[in-house]
């Protein structure tokens, strides 16, 4: 009788617990939101984008794996090639929009900035960039945030450092190489040359219109240097770094270079011949140096053990993993505000304005980051320094202040 009587009570428990399965696999499956990322396969950034957007989908694929699983949200992703052309961009944003109804957008550079900063608003989609940002960009309301500052107060950390370490008694005699073909390109040269006009440490002998990929620079650095150009500042592409290297070198002058991140001395010095090139070079940028000590290289570590990352530790992957770790951070800091079923664009963008992203959270590789409705980059802060000795790649100098700039 007793033996009888169980099997109701065993049949009402599996019923119950048949009944809660649909709810515990509908919280397993959880909640999907996509981030739109922009690529140049084909134009003037083909030879450096794959180790960064192999970067950027790595860390999305470690979030997925170690935070979104347990907060029931994944992050679906989709690259598109927009040749670093502003006419592009404009086209396939559309598109872009209609197909991954994307939260946020991962940049890349200018002509992303400059085709879409009028029209995000109106599209409620954050832009977050992995570069440094541009005056063109520095207004209120803006929802495209860079990480960095401007590439002029990178490059001005850098000459402001260089002045001191050379021991310069009056201003440092510098010369740019630039192009007319990018926005980007245009407003880098603009924010140097109203830097050197306020600055006591630096002037400007020339800067170089050259084109967006130059061959031979050999008269105009020549002229630079008959000028009395002391270095060479290059945050255009890793030609521009490879024409201007081969003019001083045909013209038989050691002045050193100044590179950016996205055209960084180990690629210039691979399209160059080798790392050796750039010998006594510089690069500069604020986020972290691809030295292999410290949380950024053990989280690469982690991202190419477990994560199937297969590009090298160098200042590209750098870059890419910082972005990635902005764009997954801004979306946590949403989540956090909102709940996880109801993060939107605009709800990212409220958490990048209202809620800091702190440097232990992205493993090093930014420093804190607070953002206002005011200043869409950081402007006062610190750079970090590399530079080749002995062919070998190494820190010159780690937080250096760069001075304070005026919009120009």
């Amino acid at each position: 009788m007793t033996r009888t009587c169980r099997w109701p009570r065993i049949l009402l428990a599996a019923f119950l617990l048949l009944a809660l399965l649909p709810v515990a696999t509908a919280q397993a499956q959880g909640k999907t939101y996509n981030l739109a990322m922009i690529a140049d396969f084909s134009g003037p950034y083909a030879d450096v984008m794959k180790p960064m957007v192999a970067a950027r989908n790595a860390v999305v694929d470690w979030w997925n794996a170690e935070v979104g699983a347990k907060l029931g949200i994944k992050l679906g992703y989709k690259a598109y090639d927009t040749r670093y052309d502003a006419a592009q961009v404009a086209s396939l944003w559309p598109g872009i929009k209609s197909e991954l109804n994307p939260v946020m957008v991962l940049g890349l550079g200018g002509p992303d900035v400059a085709a879409l900063q009028q029209r995000l608003p109106d599209d409620k989609i954050p832009m977050l960039m992995s570069t440094g940002g541009y005056g063109f960009a520095w207004r209120p309301g803006s929802w495209v945030f860079n990480p960095r500052p401007t590439y002029t107060h990178e490059l001005a950390g850098a000459v402001e450092w260089y002045h001191g370490k050379i021991g310069k008694k009056g201003k440092l005699k510098i010369a740019a190489v630039s192009s007319e073909a990018s926005p980007a390109y245009v407003d880098i040269h603009r924010g140097l040359q109203a830097y050197a006009a306020a600055s006591d440490k630096a002037e400007i002998v020339e800067v170089i219109i050259a084109e967006v990929q130059p061959t031979d620079l050999t008269p105009q650095i020549r002229r630079a240097v008959n000028a009395g150009a002391e270095v060479f500042l290059v945050p255009t592409n890793t030609a521009a770094v490879v024409a201007t290297k081969r003019a001083l070198q045909a013209i038989g002058k050691k002045i050193p270079v100044v590179t950016s991140s996205h055209n960084g001395l180990l690629f210039s010095g691979k399209a160059a011949g080798g790392l050796a090139q750039m010998e006594g070079d510089f690069e500069v940028y604020a986020m972290a140096l691809a030295t292999e000590s410290g949380p950024a290289f053990e989280f690469y570590k982690k991202l190419k053990d477990k994560y199937g990352f297969k590009a090298d530790w160098n200042v590209l992957a750098v870059q890419g993993i910082e972005q990635g770790l902005f764009g997954v951070r801004a979306l946590e800091n949403a989540i956090k505000k909102m709940g996880g079923d109801k993060v939107t664009g605009q709800a990212v963008r409220d958490a990048v304005i209202g809620m800091p992203i702190t440097s232990e959270s992205t493993f090093g590789y930014l420093p804190d980051l607070t953002f206002s409705e005011e200043a869409p980059m950081p402007t006062s802060g610190t750079v970090n320094i590399g530079t080749v000795e002995g062919g070998k790649f190494k820190a010159a100098a780690l937080g250096v202040p760069y001075p304070q700039i005026k919009k120009w």
